[in-house]
């Protein structure tokens, strides 16, 4: 029995510390004035204990944790 945390994308795609990801919509960031847009490119993603997030970085910030629901893989 493996107790492997799996997460996936807004597609059902199972995704992997190191993959890339791409936005599907307008993201706006909490507690900063940024909005990412749609299509933007995520790499290098982390995965947390959640199943439903998951840690990146992007050019405008750093250190963020976005939802699998919002990208799909790249």
């Amino acid at each position: 029995m493996s107790d492997e945390i799996i997460v996936r994308d807004s597609n059902g795609t199972q995704l992997k510390d190191g993959d890339s990801v791409s936005l599907i919509k307008d993201l706006k960031v909490k507690g900063t004035s940024e909005t990412i847009k749609r299509g933007t490119i995520v790499k290098s993603i982390r995965l947390t204990d959640d199943p439903d997030t998951f840690e990146c970085s992007t050019k405008q910030v750093k250190g963020l944790v976005l939802r699998a629901e919002f990208v799909k893989k790249a």
